[in-house]
């Protein structure tokens, strides 16, 4: 068997000094995680972020920069997960959109509440960091090479 790391993607919206989150259940538990998700076959990481975000809060989303490339690996599921995370803001909201499976509401959170929630992975805060302390790379950073 070979080796394959999750390729995954997530979104930093903030909008009055609080950040869009999704409430999930994760493991039978309920956590606390950006918009987030996996890549999948045929998109683009820019592609997948709005789909994302789209899907688990029902918000358009426009990525305006990255903030980082963050890895990390689950010793409870000897998983290792690559995220690639963009930040960016909300155009608009689909009111009648249902939410992704799992995903059980959207919050608008401010880092201090965020910091005393349940959270899916320590990349949720890694990445809030790195945001606040001004991270932003350009979206031209991501090549596609064909």
């Amino acid at each position: 068997m070979i080796w394959k790391p999750h390729a995954t993607v997530a979104a930093i919206i903030e909008k009055d000094s609080k950040f869009l989150m999704v409430e999930e259940i994760c493991n039978g538990a309920k956590v606390i995680n950006q918009p987030a998700g996996h890549l999948d076959d045929n998109e683009t990481l820019i592609d997948a972020v709005i789909r994302e975000t789209l899907e688990e809060t029902a918000w358009h989303f426009n990525p305006t920069n990255i903030t980082g490339i963050y890895q990390w690996k689950s010793t409870r599921k000897n998983q290792t997960f690559l995220r690639v995370c963009f930040t960016g803001n909300c155009t608009h909201y689909e009111q009648n959109q249902a939410l992704d499976t799992g995903i059980l509401q959207t919050l608008w959170m401010t880092r201090s509440e965020i910091e005393q929630a349940n959270l899916r992975s320590p990349m949720v805060m890694k990445v809030l960091d790195d945001y606040l302390a001004g991270h932003r790379y350009p979206l031209n950073l991501l090549h596609i090479v064909t």
